[in-house]
């Protein structure tokens, strides 16, 4: 197995791990809407960070203009398809989970998909983007579990469908780092600066979106800028 890919299936078990223990956590015990915002304020600072301390400073001095802007532009256009999708689910007449399952491992390939990249282009992205994705999957794996218990769901099944999800980050992920590996200078760029969009996006539209639903409070506030300021001590020692 190529490194690049092995150390990405490696990655990706983390994450997939907190969102399963989500789950377990959910399950067993729901956490309240404050916690549910916490982790989702922490996991935004993460992700953030990421992207701008690691992604964007690369993208600026290391690659073509025009590249970076045709691949930030359909990376937008990606996550907005599947915001759209996802709405669409949420407000069609069945009851059924199925809808919001199938966005959602669509939207973990994409972020297996990331992952996969930030291994293929080495550095420290990768460790740094596998930390925030395991905060991201581990409120996803709550919330797919209270969703699941509403729907009337038993425990198991619950931690079963999420373990199953979660493996859609894996499939991405190997995508990511075996097709993405050999790309030349160009199109990396265009997949980089697709990344950084995504990245992007992931945190103002989804993690704060969702973290925002319950009332804010300085503490829940204060948890956005602790994920950043983690990100941004690890990077200086990378």
């Amino acid at each position: 197995m190529d490194g690049a890919v092995a150390k990405t299936v490696l990655a990706c078990l983390v994450p997939m791990s907190a969102a399963v223990l989500g789950s377990v956590w959910a399950a067993r015990r729901p956490p309240g809407a404050r916690a549910r915002s916490a982790i989702q304020h922490f996991a935004a600072g993460l992700v953030f960070a990421v992207a701008a301390t690691e992604l964007i400073p690369d993208l600026q001095q290391n690659h073509r203009t025009g590249a970076v802007i045709a691949g930030f532009c359909v990376g937008v256009a990606v996550m907005l398809l599947i915001d759209v999708a996802a709405k669409r689910a949420e407000r069609g007449p069945s009851s059924s989970p199925m809808p919001m399952l199938v966005v959602t491992g669509i939207d973990l390939v994409v972020d297996g998909l990331l992952l996969g990249i930030a291994f293929s282009e080495g550095g420290a992205v990768g460790p740094l983007l596998t930390l925030a994705l395991t905060m991201e999957m581990l409120g996803l794996g709550v919330a797919l579990a209270v969703a699941l218990l509403r729907a009337g769901e038993r425990t198991v099944r619950v931690v079963a469908t999420t373990f199953a999800v979660s493996c859609c980050v894996l499939v991405g992920g190997v995508l990511g780092s075996s097709l993405l590996s050999n790309l030349g200078a160009d199109a990396l760029s265009v997949v980089l600066a697709f990344a950084t969009a995504a990245l992007l996006y992931l945190v103002t539209e989804e993690l704060l979106t969702e973290a925002h639903e319950t009332e804010d409070t300085p503490v829940l506030t204060a948890m956005f800028f602790v994920g950043f300021l983690v990100i941004l001590v690890l990077s200086f020692n990378a």
